[in-house]
């Protein structure tokens, strides 16, 4: 059963996920996000996964990596935040997690029922819309506990801002 969602009681307010990477098209689902945000008095949550690593390496060298995993995770989410401080007004919330991306993805919509919006970004290369927005909004679709918003790489600032 999926919780229900609490993002419009008193003391609550609609958070809407972003997964965060270093893809182009992230950009758009990050000023689409807030946009929504901000005309609905909500948040932006950007969401960034560090892949499980093979971090079986001699001592040291496990803590390193993550180290190095974690810094460059803060390191994309602030750029990602100052863009939707560029767009709106509205602060973003970070969350960086480590595990597998879609499982982590779930996890934290578990964990905050104010999140009611997944905001996901087509690519627009010819592999297809990428493997996120294949696996959620494939068979997995039907499932999901929250509504999902695939914004297209294609959209300029100016048109995401007229539709969001």
């Amino acid at each position: 059963m999926v919780a229900i969602r609490k993002s419009f009681e008193e003391g609550h307010r609609r958070k809407f996920l972003v997964v965060v990477d270093e893809t182009a098209e992230a950009d758009r689902a990050i000023v689409y996000a807030a946009k929504r945000a901000e005309r609905t008095s909500g948040i932006a949550i950007l969401l960034y996964v560090i892949a499980p690593g093979d971090f079986q390496h001699w001592l040291g060298v496990e803590d390193i990596m993550r180290a190095e995993a974690q810094e460059n995770a803060e390191n994309c989410l602030e750029k990602a935040a100052d863009r939707v401080r560029s767009v709106a007004r509205t602060e973003p919330e970070l969350v960086v997690r480590e595990g597998n991306r879609s499982d982590e993805i779930l996890t934290l919509i578990e964990e905050d029922a104010d999140i009611a919006i997944l905001v996901l970004a087509a690519g627009s290369g010819s592999e297809g819309p990428g493997p996120l927005v294949s696996a959620i909004a494939g068979k997995g679709a039907a499932n999901f506990p929250i509504p999902v918003t695939i914004v297209p790489a294609t959209l300029d600032d100016e048109s995401i801002a007229a539709l969001a």
